[in-house]
C-alpha cells in the first residue's frame, strides 16, 4: 500500500475512533445530564468521595479531559473547592483506564467487527424514538469506536515480515534498545502525541494496537502509557490559560499529580513490569515479554496499577500539592476585582450538557453584580459630597459596561452549547438562561439610566421636597424586594422555583406606581412643584418600575426552565 494512503487510512481510523468516543460521551451526558452535574457539584468535602466521583463520572463519559475541564470550570465558587478538585482529578485518572480494558478485552479477545452492524441495526430505530434517541446514539458511538479500532488494527502492516516496512521496524528498534534512555524518550513521545490528538484514550488504543502487532515492545508500550498520562493534563491547562488563577491552580494540580506519579514509577519501572509479567503468567496468560497477544491486557493492568497506586499514595498529600500549585500560581488579594468570567473559558470544546452548570454559576455572579449596582443606586440617592457622588456615578457606569460584556460572553457560550444535540430539559434551561442574561443586562442599563437621571437633575439644580424623596425611597424598597428575590432564585435549584411571590411583588409595585402617577397628575394641575421637577420625578418612578419588570421576568424564566 502506498505510504501516504496508509497514513491517511490510519488517521481515518483514529478519527472514527475519536468520533465514536465523542458520540458515546455526548449521548451519555444527555442520558444522565442533571444527575451527573449534581453528582459532581456535591462532592467537595471528602477526598475519598471526590476520588470516587471522578472515577465514576469518567467511567461513564469515557473522557478524563472532559471531567478535568469541568473541574477547572467549577473550582472557583463553592461548587468545587481546590482540594475537592484535586481528588476528583485523581479519580478521573483511574476512570480513564476503563477505555484500555474495553479495547484490550473486547477489541482483541474476539472479533468485535462481527457485531458492529448488528449494534447499528439495533440502534437505528432508537434514533427515531424521541425518548430513546440518546441511547441509540450511544450504541452508534460504541460501534463506530470499534469500527475505527478495526481499521487501525487491520491496516497496520506486518512490520516484522513485510520487506516494504522492515525499515520502519529497524528505525523503531534503534530507539528502543538503550535502556532507561529509550524509556524516557518514549515517555516524551507519548506526551507529545497525546497533546496533539487531545485524547489519552485514543492514544492508549493506538498503543495497544502497535503492541499487538509487534511494532513496539511491552516496555516501550508502558513508557508510552506514562507519557499519555502526562499528555492528557495539557487539555485542562489549555482551558485554564484564559481562566482565573484558581482555575489555573486546579489545572496545574492535575499536571503535578501525574508528573509525580510518572517520576516515582520510573524509578521502579522494570521491577513493576516484571511483577505484571509474573501476574499475567500466574493468571493463565502468556508473558507480555514473549507474546505480542498478551501485551494489551498486560498494558491495561500496568495502566490501572499506575493510576490506582499513584492515587493511593498522593491522596494523603493533597494539601502539599495545593501548596505547590499556589506557589506556582500565586493569587494577590485584589486579583479577582478585575472583570473576567470565572467559570466559562474559551479555547476548548464544551463538554455537552455538563457545560450548563458553569453558565448557571456565571449567571449567579452576574446577578450579584446587579445587586451591587442597585446598592450603589440607593447610596447615590442620599450622598451629599460631590466627590463621592461623582465616584459612585463612575462606578455604576463601569458596572454597566461589565454587564454588557457579561451578557455577550454568556449568551455566546450558551448559543455554542445549544448547537449540540441536547435533551429537552437542557434545551429549556438554555432558553431560560438566554432570557435571564438579557434581562440582567437590561437591569444594568436601568440602574445606569436612573443614575444619569439623578445626575442630570442635580446638574440642572432641580431638588425634590422631602415628600417626593420619601415616595421614591418607598418605590426603591419595593423594587429591591424584587431584585433580592430574583437573586435568591438564581442561586437556588431552578426546579424548586415558582413565580407566585414574584407576581405578588409585581402587583404591589404596579399598584404603587399607579398611585404615584395619579398623585403626580394632580400635583402638576395644582402647581405643587415645577413642571421640570415633575419630569424628573415621574421619570424616576417609571424607571424603577421598569427595572422591577426585568427582575420579575427573570423569575418567570426560571419557572419556565422546568415546565
Amino acid at each position: 500500500m502506498n505510504v501516504v494512503l496508509l497514513v491517511l487510512t490510519l488517521l481515518g481510523g483514529l478519527g472514527l475512533f475519536l468520533y465514536g468516543m465523542k458520540t458515546m460521551s455526548d449521548s451519555l451526558q444527555r442520558l444522565t445530564g442533571d444527575s451527573l452535574r449534581g453528582f459532581l457539584s456535591k462532592m467537595t468535602s471528602n477526598r475519598f468521595r471526590g476520588v470516587l466521583t471522578g472515577l465514576g463520572i469518567t467511567s461513564i463519559i469515557q473522557s478524563s479531559s472532559a471531567t478535568t475541564v469541568m473541574v477547572v470550570s467549577f473550582v472557583n465558587a463553592g461548587a468545587l473547592t481546590l482540594a475537592g478538585a484535586v481528588s476528583v482529578i485523581m479519580g478521573a485518572n483511574i476512570g480513564t483506564t476503563v477505555t484500555a480494558w474495553i479495547v484490550s478485552l473486547l477489541g482483541f479477545k474476539f472479533d468485535i467487527a462481527d457485531y458492529i452492524l448488528p449494534i447499528i441495526a439495533i440502534a437505528t430505530p432508537l434514533l427515531f424514538i424521541k425518548k430513546k434517541e440518546s441511547l441509540g446514539e450511544f450504541l452508534v458511538g460504541f460501534a463506530l469506536l470499534f469500527l475505527g479500532l478495526q481499521f487501525i488494527t487491520s491496516n497496520i502492516p506486518d512490520f516484522a515480515n513485510d520487506p516494504e516496512y522492515i525499515g520502519v521496524l529497524n528505525f523503531v528498534a534503534s530507539f528502543s534498545g538503550s535502556g532507561y534512555f529509550s524509556i524516557l524518550l518514549f515517555v516524551l513521545i507519548g506526551t507529545i502525541f497525546t497533546f496533539i490528538i487531545q485524547s489519552s484514550s485514543a492514544m492508549m488504543a493506538v498503543t495497544l494496537v502497535l503492541c499487538s502487532k509487534g511494532l513496539i515492545s511491552f516496555e516501550i508500550g508502558a513508557a508510552l502509557v506514562l507519557g499519555e498520562n502526562i499528555g492528557t493534563t495539557i487539555t485542562a491547562n489549555l482551558a485554564a490559560t484564559v481562566a482565573n488563577k484558581v482555575a489555573k491552580q486546579a489545572a496545574r494540580a492535575h499536571f503535578i499529580f501525574n508528573l509525580i506519579g510518572v517520576t516515582w514509577i520510573l524509578i521502579i519501572f522494570f521491577p513493576v513490569l516484571s511483577l505484571i509479567d509474573k501476574f499475567s503468567i500466574f493468571t493463565g496468560g502468556a508473558s507480555p515479554f514473549t507474546s505480542n497477544a498478551a501485551i494489551p491486557v498486560a498494558l491495561s493492568i500496568f495502566h490501572s496499577f499506575f493510576n490506582i497506586a499513584n492515587t493511593s499514595l498522593l491522596i494523603w498529600f493533597i494539601p502539599q500539592i495545593i501548596k505547590i500549585v499556589q506557589w506556582m500560581v500565586p493569587i494577590k488579594v485584589n486579583d479577582d476585582e478585575e472583570f473576567r468570567l470565572k467559570f466559562i473559558h474559551s479555547g476548548y470544546m464544551t463538554a455537552g450538557e455538563l457545560a450548563i452548570e458553569p453558565a448557571k454559576k456565571e449567571i449567579e455572579i452576574f446577578s450579584l453584580r446587579i445587586l451591587k449596582m442597585y446598592d450603589m443606586l440607593e447610596e447615590l440617592s442620599i450622598v451629599k459630597e460631590d466627590k463621592k457622588f461623582t465616584e459612585i456615578i463612575n462606578r455604576i457606569s463601569k458596572y454597566e459596561e461589565i454587564t454588557d460584556r457579561m451578557e455577550i460572553e454568556i449568551a455566546n457560550y450558551l448559543t455554542e452549547i445549544a448547537i449540540s444535540d441536547l435533551s429537552r430539559s437542557a434545551s429549556l434551561k438554555i432558553s431560560a438562561m438566554l432570557r435571564i442574561v438579557d434581562n440582567l443586562e437590561s437591569i444594568g442599563d436601568s440602574c445606569n439610566q436612573i443614575a444619569k437621571t439623578i445626575d442630570n437633575k442635580n446638574k440642572y439644580g432641580v431638588w425634590f421636597e422631602q415628600d417626593l424623596i420619601d415616595k421614591l425611597s418607598k418605590m426603591s424598597e419595593f423594587v429591591r424586594e424584587a431584585v433580592e428575590l430574583m437573586n435568591g432564585n438564581l442561586t437556588a435549584n431552578y426546579e424548586d422555583i415558582t413565580s407566585e411571590e414574584a407576581n405578588r411583588l409585581e402587583s404591589k409595585i404596579n399598584q404603587y406606581r399607579d398611585e404615584l402617577r395619579s398623585e403626580h397628575t394632580e400635583a402638576i394641575k395644582k402647581n405643587k412643584y415645577s413642571y421640570q421637577t415633575g419630569i424628573y420625578y415621574s421619570s424616576l418612578y417609571a424607571q424603577y418600575e421598569k427595572l422591577a419588570d426585568f427582575a420579575i421576568n427573570i423569575t418567570e424564566a426560571i419557572e419556565k426552565s422546568h415546565n
